[in-house]
């Protein structure tokens, strides 16, 4: 129960916070005194809060990019099923849910849930000190993660929560109802900041105790469920009070640091990627050459070659050792795609491909200086090592405006608006993307600077996507406006699979790496950790299931691309 305690204090230490992916998880253990949760300091609960939401939104980014091209799919599977087991949705579920206590009271792994109503019952049990802006932030979070883990999985524990004494096996909640409650979290966080108690000696990791930056934040998680669920009317009026996420100075990001060990506050594919022995993530394929083709400024931030060329792509040879599919004949269903080689130099892997990891760690592509921290691309083709580039002093992207200038659009296209007022959404989207991403060239000070996009050619750029846009019409138009939210969502993409599922935009991906990968997962499995515990739920057997605002025909039919 100590080791949390060191890690924040490594952290205040540090000045800096930090997060991992599924394969570095935090010990979450919040009670560094060895004391019943009800008597923890309110402030390492806080804490706790803040680790387990950023973990979790790790974790749904990665899994909404791999599921829609924008990352590569991890998890090895020949098909959709295999790929998203039951154990997909269980560390999100701990980090959420759990309340495990030893006999003597004290936690050995606590959740968001859990650790949020410990400091409600220290608030009403002290009469000194007003924990309402802890609170405020606790609900702000967890609501924003119950409406995800519906996104992901179209239920959720609501109702029985937080309650095992009397709700040992507790039921699951309709999607519909989990969202309508988070909402109504969202609605008490907001009169809990306006309170204006401040932080009480707490650590506030995104926005340093600023009330009205979260109540900005809410109004954006608004947003986001009336986007979601097509409330059209509700999300202009959110916009017509201007009071959410619009500059880019109000993003929501998790900050990672350069610290590589007790603990490791790197960014996690800076972890995974710039080691002695080379990059361990394959790039998207998919990401890269839509990149590539179209002249895209962000292209070295995102991406860093360690290799100039790229086997059977354009002249170069194929390699069978280094990358075994480039002396494949591309099969039938991926006439007209890029099978599996991008030219110069950008060696990823296509959607689904589950063939064994070849010796390429020092030839394949690495992750950039955005979001991961790492190198920019300034065409030495140097290996990846540790300390390289930002050392992994990047970010978590939650929440960005760009992002929510998308969201406008989508819901401009959604109401049938003029294709001119998507065209502006469209335009601003991009603009705030490049921006942020351009700027995290300056993390990686040995670069070559002189490859940076100068402002003439950004806004060429973006000056020449808009054109294309408003010449096109129909499903050309809105894959235009798709595939650059797609861009824009790289390293923060939990919500390109609503997206996707929503829309059925883009249309025309690249297929799946196999003939027969099963419908595209409308839903994920619950978790088998849940599953195994809980006799109120059965496992489902395939991935068909439905949120309740995916109203789209069944699979095969949609999404269209798959």
């Amino acid at each position: 129960m100590k080791k949390i305690f060191n890690y924040i204090i490594a952290v205040v230490l540090l000045g800096g916070v930090y997060t991992s992916c599924e394969t570095t998880d935090l010990d979450l253990r919040v009670s560094p005194n060895e004391l019943s949760l009800d008597q923890s300091d309110p402030n390492l609960l806080l804490n706790s809060i803040q680790l387990a939401y950023v973990s979790n939104m790790n974790r749904f980014n990665d899994l909404g990019a791999g599921a829609t091209r924008v990352q590569y799919a991890t998890g090895g599977g020949q098909d959709y099923f295999t790929t998203y087991p039951g154990t997909t949705m269980n560390a999100i579920w701990s980090r959420t849910y759990s309340s495990d206590f030893n006999d003597a009271g004290e936690d050995d792994d606590v959740g968001m849930w859990t650790n949020l109503d410990a400091i409600r019952t220290i608030d009403a049990n002290n009469e000194d000190n007003d924990y309402s802006f802890h609170i405020a932030m606790g609900e702000t979070l967890l609501a924003h993660n119950l409406m995800l883990i519906v996104d992901y999985m179209g239920e959720a524990v609501f109702t029985q929560a937080g309650n095992p004494t009397e709700f040992p096996a507790p039921m699951m909640d309709s999607g519909q109802d989990v969202y309508a409650s988070a909402m109504a979290l969202l609605d008490s966080a907001e009169a809990l900041f306006n309170k204006g108690t401040g932080l009480l000696g707490g650590s506030d990791f995104f926005y340093g105790g600023s009330a009205s930056k979260w109540i900005k934040l809410i109004n954006t998680i608004r947003l986001k469920a009336h986007v979601t669920t097509g409330n059209t009317a509700a999300f202009n009026a959110i916009v017509a009070g201007d009071n959410y996420i619009s500059s880019s100075a109000d993003d929501m990001v998790w900050q990672y640091g350069s610290q590589v060990q007790n603990p490791d506050a790197r960014h996690p594919y800076y972890a995974a990627d710039y080691t002695p022995s080379g990059a361990n993530i394959y790039q998207p394929n998919w990401t890269m050459e839509y990149m590539l083709d179209s002249n895209d400024p962000r292209i070295r931030y995102y991406f860093y070659r360690q290799n100039s060329e790229t086997p059977g792509a354009g002249t170069t040879e194929p390699d069978e050792e280094t990358l075994a599919c480039s002396l494949v004949i591309p099969p039938p269903h991926y006439d007209g795609f890029t099978y599996c080689s991008v030219e110069n130099g950008y060696w990823g892997r296509s959607h689904g491909n589950n063939e064994g990891a070849p010796p390429d760690n020092f030839l394949r592509t690495a992750s950039g200086v955005y979001p991961a921290g790492g190198m920019f691309d300034d065409n030495s083709y140097a290996n990846v090592g540790l300390g390289k580039g930002g050392a992994g002093a990047g970010i978590e992207p939650i929440i960005l405006a760009s992002y929510v200038d998308f969201w406008k659009g989508q819901n401009a296209i959604a109401a049938n608006a003029p294709m001119a007022e998507v065209a502006g959404h469209l335009q601003a989207g991009m603009e705030k993307s490049i921006a942020k991403v351009t700027s995290f060239g300056a993390l990686d000070g040995n670069a070559d600077k002189s490859f940076e996009p100068s402002d003439t050619d950004i806004e060429a750029f973006v000056t020449g996507v808009v054109a294309d846009f408003n010449a096109a019409s129909g499903d050309d138009a809105v894959n235009i406006f798709s595939e650059q939210y797609w861009i824009a969502l790289y390293g923060g993409g939990a919500e390109a699979f609503n997206y996707y599922r929503k829309t059925g935009f883009p249309n025309n991906l690249p297929p799946h790496w196999e003939p027969n990968p099963g419908n595209f997962p409308r839903t994920f499995l619950y978790p088998s950790d849940e599953t195994i515990t809980n006799p109120n739920l059965t496992q489902r057997t395939d991935l068909s299931t439905q949120v309740f605002w995916d109203t789209n025909p069944g699979g095969p039919a949609f999404p269209p691309s798959n």
